[in-house]
């Protein structure tokens, strides 16, 4: 069995998790999630303590073992704490501002860029030139700040574009003569 699926999840208080079937239930105080488990896994609750195990065999049940145990330790940090990330916009002009269900975003292209904000995703924008995405989903927060990072990625001359906070831009030297 996976080295990560070994490893027990302890269901801090004030998460409950449900197993219906093949499905799974997390809920916490800042939302629910849900998850269809695999056929080649099974989740054994013991208390406030969940360990999963490999059921099928062969390569694939092995990596969705790993799989299954890192997706529900990501379920139960999202409903419990949440997940966010920040983007930083570096350029002459370079805006954003967040509109209710929308954020435009003024990225140096003759028209303003308009990103509809999915289901279950908050973005605040603290001043012009920071994004904050918050959300439970850690896939779907990555996923939106990808997407808007996307517009316009940091390019290696002058370091302009929209980059993660986190984000090092290797510069490049400009051609001599």
């Amino acid at each position: 069995m996976s080295r990560i699926a070994n490893k027990a999840i302890t269901v801090p208080s004030g998460v409950t998790v449900t197993m219906t079937g093949k499905d799974l239930a997390v809920k916490g105080s800042k939302g629910q999630l849900n998850y269809a488990v695999h056929n080649d896994v099974e989740i054994v609750q013991e208390g406030s303590v969940l360990k999963i195990r490999q059921t099928g065999e062969g390569k694939h049940a092995h990596a969705m073992s790993g799989t299954t145990r890192a997706l529900l330790a990501n379920m139960i940090e999202g409903v419990s704490n949440g997940f966010q990330r920040k983007l930083t916009l570096i350029g002459v002009g370079y805006r954003a501002q967040a509109q209710g269900k929308s954020l435009n975003l003024t990225l140096g292209f003759s028209h303003p860029v308009v990103f509809p904000v999915p289901e279950g995703i908050t973005i605040e924008t603290p001043t012009q030139t920071e994004i904050m995405i918050k959300g439970i989903d850690k896939q779907l927060v990555g996923q939106v700040a990808a997407k808007i990072r996307a517009y316009r990625p940091p390019e290696p001359y002058k370091g302009k574009g929209v980059r993660y906070s986190d984000e090092e831009v290797v510069r490049k030297e400009t051609k001599k003569k």
